[in-house]
């Protein structure tokens, strides 16, 4: 199999990255950070991957999407899966105060993923194969005031790949909506951990079962599942008492 990841440095999409890995398939890696992208590369290689490329991407250059299939396609021979999995976790605090800050953050998290994901739809559609997998998160379930910037960004991307699921349904390409709740990574080292935490390597063997199984949405660990039914149904006269 041949899979694009795309926000390759982040600690789950390397968790995920070193199974297919193990699996002998063929890696292409783009994020910001190029000097952890070759390290990264050399730790797949080293795991049993049959290849593994690399190249620097700035998500929000939406220009240099396009070419960055392009150059992963030669690469692979053909890519199999996309797995968009880059973010940002932003102040909410700071995002109220400053709406351009705010504004900022959705570009990353709603629009690039949008320009990448309808790139990678159309790449999929015209094989008539493949999966399309992207992290969004329980945030965009519900809006709540502790962080409701990234959670409509979040949300933003989830209605996009509904749609996508169904425009690709007789297409023979799945599109695959991946739900972290929380997930103890270095972009979440400042908060205070307790049982409801998970570890990258849990969330990696989930997006790839989620990505062999073609799910359409798939809730890491599971019980977040059932988690966001509870807070999605709950009235909003009782939600805007409490604190979530």
């Amino acid at each position: 199999m041949n899979v694009l990841v795309i926000g390759a440095t982040s600690a789950i999409a390397q968790a995920a990255a070193r199974l297919w890995a193990a699996r002998g398939d063929a890696l292409y890696l783009a994020s910001r950070r190029e000097t952890l992208l070759a390290a990264c590369a050399d730790d797949l290689r080293v795991r049993g991957a049959r290849a593994a490329g690399y190249e620097r991407l700035d998500v929000a250059d939406r220009a240099s999407h396009a070419g960055l299939f392009e150059r992963a396609g030669a690469f692979l021979g053909g890519i199999d899966v996309v797995l968009i999995a880059h973010g940002t976790l932003p102040d909410q605090a700071a995002c109220e105060a400053d709406p351009a800050m705010a504004l900022a953050e959705i570009e990353v998290n709603a629009l690039a993923t949008t320009s990448l994901a309808l790139l990678a739809a159309n790449l999929l559609e015209a094989r008539g194969a493949g999966t399309l997998a992207v992290i969004t998160s329980v945030a965009g379930v519900r809006g709540r005031a502790s962080n409701y910037v990234y959670g409509s960004a979040k949300a933003q991307v989830s209605a996009l790949l509904s749609g996508l699921r169904q425009r690709l349904a007789k297409k023979g390409v799945a599109v695959v909506d991946i739900r972290p709740g929380f997930v103890d990574t270095p972009m979440t080292d400042a908060f205070p951990k307790g049982p409801l935490w998970a570890r990258p390597a849990a969330v990696g063997r989930d997006i790839v079962r989620a990505v062999d199984r073609g799910s359409a949405v798939a809730y890491t660990p599971w019980f977040w599942r059932g988690i966001m039914l509870v807070i999605r149904h709950i009235p909003q006269f009782v939600f805007n008492r409490i604190r979530l």
